[in-house]
């Protein structure tokens, strides 16, 4: 098999998010574009100035208070250099080569294999382990995993991640606010003098309302994927080791159970599905095939 270049394989996958990111951004354009034509220009800004004011709230929000709410939600403690000295160097070793500053670190008690990184900036970072990871992998794997994580903080991941929450959020806002006004008779444009234009006009929008927010979502689990991929090449060229994660990766999916009792809404920071122990079609997973991530490391 061909080997792959790590830094090919991270500027490909940088390419992909952001062009998924841009074809979201587009259908919000799109979605305000069709509103237009059912509304009048006031009653149309208003729709989405109100739709802007809550995504903005939203953000405001999520960026201030993210991590607590993530790390209160799974139960999380804070790691001590006494109980944890082997995860602790790890990280404040890694943290040293990726040029950021070294993340908070918390351990959540379970037997699951599992981990994750949250925070708004590599500044305010939080970096959280399960006990069932520490125990289970060696320093190699362990690292290859810190290595994952220490790339979405490197990488604004989470920043990126609640910028597209947001626009998606955005455009199933307007979309049901939208439907909601047709169905109910607001829609103010005079349809009699109209014809046949006017009601092709009025099926295109209600289709283009119905299927924009399930389209944009599935755009956002491709974002989620893509950026999984992202942080695996990073981190196999923080530690030059691609292998360590793949093993990682390998050991996760043996000993894994789906026995981690966390919120579906979190799923998406965890380095695997913590629910992936029931097959899942893969474009409806947070993230991609662990079968494909190992081999992409290991083609490396």
């Amino acid at each position: 098999m061909k080997k792959l270049n790590v830094q090919d394989e991270i500027a490909k996958n940088k390419i992909k998010s952001i062009g998924l990111m841009l074809v979201v951004f587009l259908s919000f354009i799109f979605l305000a574009y069709v509103i237009s034509q059912f509304y009048d220009p006031g009653l149309a800004y208003f729709f989405v100035t109100i739709a802007l004011i809550f995504s903005l709230l939203f953000t405001f929000f999520s960026y201030y208070y993210s991590d607590r709410i993530v790390l209160a939600s799974v139960r999380a403690r804070p790691a001590t250099k006494k109980e944890n000295t082997y995860l602790v160097n790890v990280v404040e070793e890694l943290a040293i080569a990726a040029g950021v500053p070294t993340p908070k670190i918390y351990v959540i008690d379970s037997d699951e294999l599992n981990a994750f990184a949250t925070g708004r900036d590599p500044q305010h970072a939080v970096i959280c382990v399960t006990t069932g990871l520490m125990r289970i992998l060696n320093r190699s794997e362990l690292e290859g995993v810190i290595a994952h994580e220490m790339s979405h903080v490197a990488n604004y991941d989470v920043r990126f991640g609640t910028l597209v929450a947001v626009m998606v959020g955005m455009i199933v806002i307007i979309a049901d606010m939208f439907r909601r006004s047709m169905l109910y008779g607001g829609v103010r444009r005079d349809r009699d003098d109209e014809g046949d234009s006017g009601g092709l006009l009025i099926v295109v929008g209600l289709l283009f309302a119905i299927l924009a927010p399930i389209f944009v979502k599935l755009i956002q689990l491709a974002i989620s994927r893509k950026r999984e991929y992202l942080a695996d090449s990073n981190g196999a060229y923080l530690t030059r080791y691609p292998e360590g994660l793949a093993s990682a990766l390998e050991k996760i999916k043996k000993n894994n159970t789906g026995a981690l009792r966390v919120s579906r809404a979190v799923a998406p920071l965890f380095i695997v599905n913590p629910f992936s122990v029931r097959k899942v079609v893969e474009l409806l997973s947070t993230h991609p095939d662990i079968n494909d991530r190992i081999r992409r490391l290991r083609s490396m």
